[in-house]
């Protein structure tokens, strides 16, 4: 299997197509996943906010510099397509009330998790979803939002306790 460093050089240099949709392949799930999670199961507005993220990233692939993974410079770009999506489109809500006139059918289960996913803060949403379902360490994450570690391992902390007592109180055991 060609390495992402080798593929990325491939679209760099030569603009080489195939080598960029061979790294849409293999990341257009996180990518999409992440999204689904911030917008709290938006799939058409998760597939947009994807799509703007490889087109950046195709756009701006010279200025990879292999200093993190491939992953981790894509999702740091979905971060900002989702940061600047919500300031451009919501200058004065937070990504809580823009998920929340998404209209999507969902299985019971989901929708707890949306609506659990829903009490947090934005940056605590963002780090819940890039370890727990993404899993991201916490280097990783801080890589990906700019956020610093310790303030990263706060936000798993009060996420993870309000994601807690929700489920708990709607009836999911430990």
């Amino acid at each position: 299997m060609t390495t992402d460093i080798s593929l990325v050089a491939q679209v760099a240099m030569f603009g080489n197509r195939r080598a960029f949709d061979e790294l849409v392949r293999r990341y257009q799930s996180p990518v999409r996943r992440f999204f689904l999670s911030q917008t709290l199961g938006d799939s058409q507005l998760s597939d947009d906010l994807a799509q703007d993220t490889f087109i950046k990233a195709y756009t701006n692939i010279r200025s990879f510099k292999g200093l993190a993974s491939f992953q981790t410079w894509l999702m740091r770009i979905a971060y900002n397509v989702l940061y600047d999506y919500t300031r451009r489109n919501h200058p004065t809500e937070d990504v809580d009330a823009v998920s929340q006139r998404s209209g999507t059918e969902n299985t019971s289960l989901k929708m707890d998790l949306y609506a659990a996913l829903a009490l947090l803060k934005p940056d605590e949403r963002t780090c819940i979803t890039l370890q727990l379902i993404d899993g991201y360490d916490i280097a990783g994450i801080a890589k990906i939002t700019g956020i610093k570690d310790g303030t990263v391992k706060s936000h798993l902390s009060r996420g993870k306790e309000k994601l807690a007592t929700y489920l708990r109180q709607n009836g999911y055991d430990k």
